[in-house]
């Protein structure tokens, strides 16, 4: 603890951390349904996304490649919505007993998000052809194809169309309000981090991360529920306590540190598949 306060934590440190808290998320994600895994597996969980995020944001804002940093999480968000989309469509045999598969789609969100960062980016370098497109487009594009693209062949029975403009959506073109992993949540809390990151101060960002958090998990989550309900607060509505990652926020020290970030990107969609198959192995025994 005293290395902790005098040094602070890296980027790795964080990122591992992260990882320790996403697995026992993920542990109760696929095994819940045997009622053995403690909710607080869950509780940890959320602190996973956040640091992932921060993280996230921390290698774009510092690689000297942002394509390429871009590509690795695109190329793998592709694969994996693929195979999401293939649960959904052609994949029923794998599908778990109780009807249950994973959703796992965080890279997804954090293509999207990463698209818009680098048009803040080009609009702060005053390139505004290109940058104010990149914001505007991923924002408003949910909101744009749903009424022209997909209330017209629903309406229209145009199954075979709907089979396509689906496999696009979960693949090469994910839109953020679909995406059930993160979403637009995340790439709000993204923007928010980056944009406040120029600050003077430099945990603004965590603070305003923080006052969001606590808007939306706990102040509109209340107005939803109507009244403020701290048992459903703590079991069922949740994702408010994201804002204890902040915590590890703050004590970043700035330095990457060591590691090896290939890790990562290999382990994300590898634990999620094994945990999968783990999980329909158990449930054929109970």
């Amino acid at each position: 603890m005293k290395n902790l306060l005098k040094n602070g934590l890296t980027g790795f440190d964080l990122k591992y951390m992260a990882l320790i808290f996403m697995v026992l998320d993920h542990i109760h994600y696929f095994f819940e349904f045997t009622g053995k895994v403690p909710i607080w597996f869950s509780w940890l969980g959320r602190l996973a996304a956040p640091l992932f995020l921060f993280c996230l944001i921390e290698g774009f804002t510092h690689t000297h490649d942002r394509k390429r940093y871009f590509l690795k999480i695109y190329s793998i968000s592709i694969i994996m919505g693929l195979i999401q989309f293939g649960f959904y469509n052609v994949l029923h045999f794998a599908v778990r007993g109780d009807g249950f598969f994973p959703l796992n789609a965080m890279l997804s969100s954090f293509t999207v998000l990463l698209v818009v960062l680098m048009g803040i980016d080009w609009i702060r370098q005053k390139k505004y052809l290109i940058g104010i497109p990149a914001v505007v487009i991923p924002v408003i594009l949910p909101y744009v194809v749903g009424p022209l693209v997909y209330t017209p062949l629903i309406n229209a029975g145009n199954n075979n169309a709907l089979f396509f403009v689906n496999l696009i959506n979960f693949t090469i073109l994910p839109l953020h309000s679909t995406i059930v992993d993160g979403g637009t949540l995340t790439l709000v809390e993204g923007i928010i981090l980056y944009l406040f990151s120029f600050c003077k101060n430099k945990n603004a960002r965590v603070y305003a991360y923080i006052i969001y958090e606590l808007v939306i998990g706990i102040g509109l989550m209340s107005l939803a529920m109507g009244s403020f309900d701290v048992h459903a607060l703590i079991f069922e509505s949740f994702e408010w306590m994201s804002v204890f990652s902040s915590i590890f926020m703050l004590c970043y020290n700035g330095e990457r540190g060591h590691g090896n970030s290939r890790f990562f990107y290999i382990f994300y969609p590898a634990h999620i598949y094994v945990l999968y198959g783990i999980s329909l192995i158990a449930y054929s025994l109970f």
